[in-house]
């Protein structure tokens, strides 16, 4: 894990064999990728009567891709759900700080699934 300037921790995940920078965030409930990084992904989506919220006082719109494959480290799920909303607002907030972008958010979905233990003296996410 890499902590960056928002004192947030990045780290380095495939989504379907492709490599992307993603904020891991135990607040958020699912995973996410920016929606304009669909293909990047290769993610097939449908649309989805789920909103997404957060920090922000909106509530996103929000597309369903379902059974990717998600590799972090050694650890891999197959048949992964990851959700597609904008984050450009998460990414404009990085940009303010001198933080480069992020492609997506990895979620408690990914923690729970993976038995995480996070080590935040050491900086090292393991999961089983």
């Amino acid at each position: 894990m890499h902590q960056i300037a928002s004192n947030h921790f990045k780290i380095i995940s495939k989504i379907n064999g492709i490599n992307g920078w993603f904020i891991l965030d135990t607040g958020a409930s699912s995973t996410f990728v920016d929606l304009k990084l669909e293909a990047k992904f290769k993610l097939q989506s449908e649309t989805s009567l789920v909103k997404a919220s957060g920090a922000g006082p909106n509530k996103l719109n929000t597309l369903l891709s379902k059974n990717n494959s998600i590799n972090i480290g050694g650890w891999c799920s197959k048949k992964f759900q990851v959700a597609l909303i904008d984050l450009s607002y998460v990414n404009n907030a990085f940009e303010s700080i001198k933080s480069p972008s992020v492609d997506g958010i990895i979620g408690a979905d990914v923690l729970k699934t993976g038995n995480a233990i996070i080590d935040y003296e050491k900086k090292y996410l393991y999961l089983k």
